[in-house]
Parts: structure tokens; C-alpha cells; sequence
């Protein structure tokens, strides 16, 4: 019976040297994502043969010096690190990398991560398809959940403790999402468009008949009646009327 010696982080499952060998020959920067159960972390980094060069990272307790009060490892943190991550990698040059995570499992918070890297300009092939939805992505599932949990207070006070010690209402993630998105990408946060208010349809216009109808007639002026002339003085009779004598 032969013994098969196997390199040690291949026997503790840390490297998948394949698609490390096929990085290292593509030389193709790369980026990679690690979630633990409290923070998220990204780095960008270029493969040499002496060693991986880090070229950017971030992690998720950064994101509070943008002012974000919210969970540290939630999918909206995922996202914000990685834009933050792209924003620092663009500024050092690097426009480009492929996903690198090893033997971890594609979750959805690595998702979100990767396509915060994507959109804050970074040429990443990643399917569309793979990302989670923007309402996940901004918190609005965190958002309808707390207002589920409006009616017992000791449950709502206790699910949310740590986001109301910060100052946040849990049914305003997606709003402070956008506010913070807006800070770390650079642009303003995209206002609603306001509802032109209705104007009243103006009514058609009527024929001069129905006008003249509907019109209220004018009451006619009775005539001014002249006065009778007075008979004048010393008038003679009508002729065939007797004197008087």
C-alpha cells in the first residue's frame, strides 16, 4: 500500500490549487470575500510568484466612519463593502478582477459583496442572474419584518436592540442604505419624482343654443307710463254736447 502525499491546505480544505493555478497563469487580478457571523471583508489583490500583492481592501466596521448605523454583516453591509472596496481599487488603477473564493460556498451575502465591487465600476464577470434582489440589497426585507414586529413591543425592542442603541429605526434601512450608497459612490442620492398635481379637464365647448338655454332669462322692464295731459283751460266741448248755462 503506497502513501499519496497531499499538501496540507488541500487536506484541512483551505486551497483549491486548480483555480488557484489557473489565476496565477492568467494573471488576472482577483477579488475575494470573506462573511463571518459579525463583519464582512474584501480585497483585491494581484498574484506574483513571490506571493499575492494586496492592492485594496475594506472591511465593514469602515462603513461606520460613513456614518452607517446599521448591522456590520447584513446584506446591505455586504454591498457597501464591496462598493467601498471598488471605489479604493479604482483609485489605485485597478479596473478589473475576477471573483476568487476558494473552497467557500457562493452565498448570497458574497453575492451582494460582488456586486457592490461591480457596480462601483470594476469589470467583474458575474452573471446578473446571481446577485439577490435591490429590496434585499437595500434592506427592505429587514424593513417589513420590523414593522410585522410593531405590535409587541418587548419582541421588537429585543430583535432590534442594537440598531435603535445606534439610532436607527429598523423600518428606515432602505432610506439609510441609499444615504450611505450615495456618500461612499459619490452621488447625490436620486429624489423621487414628484406627481405633477391633476388639472381638471376643461369642459367642451357648448353651442351657442344651449348656451342661450341654459342662460337665465332676463326679466323684461315693465314700460314707463307717460302721464295724461291735462285737459287745458276754457276747452271747448265736443261738438253735439250741450252748454251750460
Amino acid at each position: 500500500m503506497t502513501y499519496v502525499r497531499t499538501l496540507k491546505r488541500i487536506r484541512l480544505d483551505k486551497t483549491n490549487y486548480r483555480k488557484r493555478a489557473a489565476i496565477i497563469i492568467g494573471r488576472h487580478s482577483f477579488a475575494t470575500v470573506k462573511v463571518t457571523d459579525q463583519n464582512v471583508a474584501a480585497q483585491m489583490l494581484k498574484p506574483t510568484p513571490t506571493g499575492d500583492l494586496v492592492i485594496a481592501s475594506a472591511h465593514s466596521h469602515e462603513l461606520a466612519k460613513h456614518g452607517w448605523k446599521g448591522s456590520t454583516n447584513s446584506l446591505p453591509a455586504c454591498y457597501l463593502t464591496g462598493l467601498l472596496m471598488g471605489k479604493k481599487a479604482l483609485a489605485k488603477g485597478s479596473d478589473s478582477a475576477v471573483l476568487y473564493i476558494g473552497k467557500d460556498h457562493f452565498t448570497t451575502r458574497v453575492a451582494a459583496c460582488a456586486k457592490g465591487i461591480a457596480d462601483s465600476g470594476v469589470n467583474m464577470p458575474v452573471s446578473e442572474e446571481s446577485f439577490p434582489d435591490e429590496e434585499r440589497i437595500s434592506g427592505q426585507h429587514i424593513a417589513d419584518y420590523a414593522q410585522s414586529l410593531k405590535e409587541n413591543a418587548e419582541e421588537y425592542k429585543s430583535r432590534f436592540s442594537a440598531l435603535l442603541k445606534n439610532g436607527l429605526n429598523p423600518e428606515d434601512y432602505p432610506s439609510h442604505f441609499e444615504e450611505i450608497k450615495a456618500k461612499i459612490s459619490g452621488k447625490a442620492p436620486e429624489a423621487k419624482p414628484k406627481e405633477a398635481p391633476k388639472k381638471e379637464a376643461k369642459p367642451a365647448k357648448e353651442d351657442k343654443a344651449l348656451k342661450e338655454e341654459k342662460a337665465p332669462k332676463k326679466e323684461a322692464k315693465p314700460a314707463k307710463e307717460k302721464p295724461a295731459k291735462k285737459e287745458a283751460k276754457g276747452k271747448k266741448p265736443a261738438k253735439g254736447g250741450k252748454k251750460k248755462q
